[in-house]
């Protein structure tokens, strides 16, 4: 529901001059969604919307300068914050993370946009990533690397 949420919202701001969190929480009840003020407050934040000026002269909600979509970004930031140590051997991946958060981190590679990476089965401090095949290992292994760094 936060993600379809979340969708609405940059769809709103794109299309709606929205100047108040008010506006929005307006906007996303005619759109179906039962939220408060402080659900869009927060969902702002996670968001990281700014307030530029509009050619009309109001303070509006705008998307910030980005490479990737929330959950991209989302994705990096769980895996630069919790990951360990990564290893590797035939088609799995072993990622040792904080204590706690392999989930996070499993749930992260789950959905992000690997199509080399058949599922994830975490613990509470491992993941084990499966990939499809051998040879996908050093490129997948490569681009967490990436991310952590």
């Amino acid at each position: 529901m936060r993600h379809a949420r979340h969708q609405k919202i940059l769809e709103i701001i794109q299309s709606h001059d929205v100047d108040t969190q008010q506006l929005l929480v307006d906007l996303l009840q005619q759109a179906g969604f039962a939220v408060t003020q402080a659900t869009v407050s927060r969902d702002i934040n996670d968001l990281r919307l700014a307030k530029t000026t509009s050619k009309a002269g109001k303070n509006i909600y705008t998307l910030p300068v980005r490479t990737g979509s929330p959950l991209e970004d989302r994705f990096k930031k769980i895996l630069r914050e919790t990951v360990l140590h990564i290893d590797s051997a035939e088609n799995l991946i072993v990622i040792k993370t904080l204590s706690g958060c392999a989930n996070a981190a499993g749930e992260a590679i789950d959905t992000s946009d690997y199509p080399e990476i058949v599922g994830t089965l975490a613990g509470d401090n491992t993941l084990v990533v499966i990939v499809d095949r051998k040879e996908h290992v050093a490129r997948v292994v490569a681009a967490f690397e990436s991310i952590i760094k």
